[in-house]
């Protein structure tokens, strides 16, 4: 197997063409309309932009009729935009970041990842879901919720009820990681954590980045650095993990073929990924451009995830059963019981 691929393979699904754009504007718009509303009222109310943007989308499902003007857009964007939103995560990653933790904590968070994938893929037997279920959300639960799970869907071969799958997906652990803002850093204090265990505790187990964040500085100043720091790590294993997911469903003929054309071998959103961690290693993007990046990065996936919820019918949504809520909420007590008793093991 040839590993050569050229450059415009790789990244034309980051670079669409002038008609597409064109084709795509109604109904981008009025995603980019619904994820300035979300964060409006989330800034008002409090509660998760990406939960909002996901209800707004839910409830503006007739705009992706098919035949309407908003159609294509809201695909494009949904599928594109996203992918461009995980690519500039990239710029928040760095080699440095990574070793200032220390290798056993490292090695605990990385575990933490790898191991509730490998649980899901187990537990689905149990609850009747399929295994790219599994791989969906064993997936956003390891790794940082929303942004994961839209990257992993990216590169899952579709059926008919993928954008339910993903929808589901993004509610539950929005949900979950506002649950566990609340309630883990009362758990820290409950297992008698120090400031720098709280907030390996609280980076390594929720899922969303703003829920981190929030739950680590109403500690204080240096579990919120901690279990920023510790998050962004878990935020670095979204490539090699889409990217093992991709080369799999490529060895095993899973892969879509759009066309009938062969997909790329390393998904374009996930080499920008890697080449934008690899400049930030090396101090080679600078500050005020990696801050910009990173907003971009946010109002594209909460632009995405609006076009997502208006390709999903809410009424597809209460298909999903109840043994996909066991599901994830399995997930998301296995991975805080693995970093808890990691933390208790190694003191």
């Amino acid at each position: 197997m040839s590993f050569r691929i050229p450059v415009t393979t790789m990244f034309s699904e980051l670079i669409p063409s002038r008609e597409t754009l064109q084709a795509a504007f109604p109904g981008f718009a009025v995603s980019l309309l619904a994820a300035i509303t979300a964060q409006f009222l989330s800034e008002h109310y409090g509660a998760p932009a990406m939960l909002l943007a996901l209800l707004l989308g839910l409830a503006l499902n007739f705009l992706a009729d098919e035949g309407t003007r908003t159609a294509p857009g809201i695909g494009f964007t949904a599928r594109t935009v996203l992918r461009l939103g995980v690519a500039l995560l990239g710029v928040r990653i760095s080699v440095e970041m990574l070793a200032a933790l220390g290798g056993t904590a490292i090695a605990l968070i990385v575990a933490g990842v790898v191991l509730t994938i490998l649980f899901a893929l187990l537990a689905t037997r149990f609850v009747g879901r399929s295994w790219r279920f599994a791989l969906l959300t064993g997936g956003s639960v390891a790794i940082c919720g929303a942004s994961a799970a839209m990257a992993i869907a990216a590169v899952l071969p579709r059926h008919e009820k993928s954008e339910r799958d993903l929808v589901f997906t993004v509610l539950s652990v929005t949900v979950l990681s506002t649950v566990a803002m609340v309630v883990y850093p009362m758990l820290s204090q409950l297992f008698g954590f120090g400031a720098r265990d709280a907030g390996v505790f609280l980076g390594g187990t929720i899922h969303d980045v703003a829920q981190v964040v929030g739950a680590g500085f109403s500690i204080g100043p240096e579990a919120g650095e901690t279990a920023t720091l510790v998050k962004l790590i878990r935020v670095s294993m979204l490539a090699p993990v889409v990217l093992c997911i991709s080369l799999a469903m490529r060895s095993r003929g899973l892969a879509d073929t759009g066309g009938g054309k062969a997909p790329p071998l390393l998904p374009g959103f996930v080499i920008g990924f890697l080449v934008l961690a690899a400049l930030n290693s090396f101090g080679l993007i600078p500050a005020v451009v990696g801050e910009i990046a990173a907003q971009l990065s946010r109002w594209a996936l909460l632009t995405a995830i609006a076009a997502v919820g208006i390709k999903t019918s809410l009424r597809k949504m209460f298909e999903v059963g109840g043994g996909a809520i066991a599901l994830i909420v399995a997930e998301t007590v296995f991975l805080g019981a693995f970093i808890t008793g990691g933390l208790k093991l190694i003191g």
